[in-house]
C-alpha cells in the first residue's frame, strides 16, 4: 500500500508577518494554501493513484485543504476527520514571531523544536510529546491496517503533528532526514508486510515520486 502524509498549504502571503500556528489558531488557507491543497490530488491523479481513505484534523487549513485535494484527485468517499490530527496547541508560543519568542524563551528553544523535535517544557504546549507519538502510531496503525498493493491513503494534517510521525517511516534509514515538512508538501511511503519504504519526505507533490 501507499501512505500519503500532506501537509496544509500556506497560511499566511508575503505580505504578512509569519506567528506560530498551532490549535488556537485556525487560519484559513490563502489562495496559494488553496492551490497547493489542489496540487496534492493533481499530482495522485497524474500518477494514476486514487486514494481508499482521505484523513485530516479537524482545523480550516486541513479540513478544507483535504476536501480539495480530494476534489481534485476525483475521490467520491466521505473524509474522515480525526482529532488526533489536530496541530499541536503552542500554548504561549500560539500567535506569536519567532523574534518575540527568542526574546523571551531564547533562540535555542526554538532550535531545539526545529532541529531535535524537543518541545519547550515552560511554554504551555500540550498535549504532551508522549501523547502525540501514541497519537500519530495509533492514526499510522489505521491507516496501514489495509496492505493491499493497490491501496492509498491520504492523511492531511500540520507540521507539528507529521514531526511524530517521522520517526514511523525513517528509522533506520542511516544518515539524516529532516523531520520538518514545508507547506504545501507531502511524504510518500510503500509499506508491505515484510517493510516500509520511504519513497520521499518533504517533497512538492509530482506523479515522479511514484
Amino acid at each position: 500500500m501507499l501512505l500519503v502524509l500532506a501537509r496544509h498549504g500556506n497560511t499566511f502571503t508575503s505580505e504578512d508577518t509569519p506567528v506560530w500556528v498551532g490549535a488556537k489558531e485556525d487560519l484559513p488557507l490563502t489562495e496559494r494554501g488553496l492551490a497547493q491543497s489542489r496540487q496534492i490530488g493533481a499530482a495522485l491523479l497524474s500518477a494514476h493513484h486514487h486514494p481508499d481513505r482521505i484523513i485530516a484534523g479537524p482545523l480550516k487549513r486541513t479540513r478544507i485543504g483535504a476536501e480539495l485535494a480530494g476534489e481534485a484527485c476525483g475521490f467520491t468517499g466521505e473524509i474522515e476527520i480525526d482529532e488526533r490530527l489536530k496541530e499541536i496547541d503552542y500554548g504561549q508560543w500560539g500567535g506569536k514571531s519567532d523574534e518575540d519568542i527568542a526574546a523571551q524563551w531564547g533562540q535555542q528553544a526554538i532550535d531545539n523544536w526545529r532541529e531535535k523535535n524537543i518541545a519547550p517544557n515552560d511554554a504551555g504546549w500540550s498535549p504532551s510529546p508522549d501523547e502525540l507519538a501514541a497519537n500519530a502510531k495509533a492514526v499510522f496503525e489505521d491507516a496501514t491496517s489495509d496492505l493491499s498493493d493497490d491501496h492509498l491513503v491520504l492523511v492531511l494534517t500540520s507540521n507539528g503533528i507529521l514531526r511524530y510521525f517521522h520517526p514511523l517511516l525513517t528509522t533506520g534509514l542511516g544518515g539524516h532526514v529532516d523531520p520538518k515538512v514545508k507547506t504545501g508538501h507531502w511524504c510518500v511511503a510503500e509499506i508491505t508486510t515484510q517493510s516500509t519504504r520511504l519513497l520521499c519526505w518533504n517533497d512538492k507533490p509530482s506523479a515522479e515520486v511514484f
